[in-house]
């Protein structure tokens, strides 16, 4: 009787399921760790599959152990098999062969979005992916993704070409990325400069600048990775991409916004993912 009382006072709900594919980060502020807070926050359940393990702090990245490729498959084709999974985010993938594990496995589970973050450097200016490995994630994940994630040095390096200065040159850069298969690029303004931060959603018809002031912090471990992630969310929520770009962009500079009122470790600090909670 009081199962039955509870299930009428608590009805069944579908609930929102997003996949991170993506490194841990031991200091808990940027990959699977934050891609998870960020899904959590914004109301979403999160599943992951770690590529890659980081001994890792605010301050820089001390170490990187691989997941083994045959492993990466086996945690996604085990989340895949019992979840549905509305939409699925690529963070950190180390190397060509989990590169390779990726694609084959989303060609398989054929997920409704996929949100690739190409991570290439940490905000420590730390190397996260082997420069080998750049061009299997352009052959063979970029064609598979709804919208790519890259801040300004990371488009700059997927075409192999300098850093854009202007919104003209931006646009341009997202263009040619466009022509490398994804269906839409969000390129992060966080490395320009000036009193906004404007980030620039580009596809096919049409190119949606979307400013935000630019906070003077030091605490931006993670930002990417969050930003990516809360893309993620909307789409697994339901919301059209120009939507989840909108909310995330929203999201983040608060969670930017609110990162000071943590003290934690000496470098680098997290963003405050739970802003809207405490």
């Amino acid at each position: 009787m009081a199962n039955v009382l509870f299930e009428q006072e608590y009805p069944a709900m579908t609930t929102p399921v997003a996949l991170t594919i993506a490194g841990s980060d031991s200091s808990g502020g940027a990959g699977i760790q934050a891609d998870l807070k960020t899904f959590a926050a914004l109301g979403v359940y999160g599943a992951s599959a770690i590529t890659a393990l980081t001994a890792q702090n605010t301050k820089g990245v001390t170490g990187i152990h691989a997941v083994p490729a045959a492993f990466v498959t086996a945690q996604i084709d085990a989340v895949f098999s019992d979840l549905d999974v509305a939409a699925v985010k690529i963070g950190m993938v180390a190397q060509a062969a989990s590169i390779d594990a990726i694609a084959a496995a989303l060609a398989r589970w054929k997920p409704r979005h996929v949100v690739l973050d190409p991570v290439m450097v940490a905000t420590s200016g730390d190397r996260l992916l082997a420069a080998e490995a750049v061009t299997a994630l352009r052959a063979k994940l970029m064609p598979l993704a709804s919208v790519i994630t890259p801040n300004l040095p990371e488009a700059a390096a997927l075409l192999e070409e300098p850093i854009a200065r202007s919104e003209a040159e931006i646009e341009s850069q997202g263009r040619r990325l466009l022509s490398l298969g994804c269906r839409a690029v969000l390129i992060k303004g966080g490395h320009g400069e000036g009193a906004e931060s404007t980030d620039y959603l580009v596809a096919s018809d049409t190119t949606l600048a979307l400013a935000a002031p630019r906070v003077a912090t030091r605490n931006t471990h993670g930002t990417g990775c969050s930003l990516s992630s809360a893309v993620a969310a909307g789409l697994a929520k339901g919301e059209d991409l120009a939507t989840a770009v909108r909310n995330a962009k929203g999201w983040i500079s608060a969670a930017i916004g609110s990162a000071d009122r943590f003290s934690v470790g000496h470098g680098h600090g997290p963003i405050h993912h739970f802003h809207k909670f405490y």
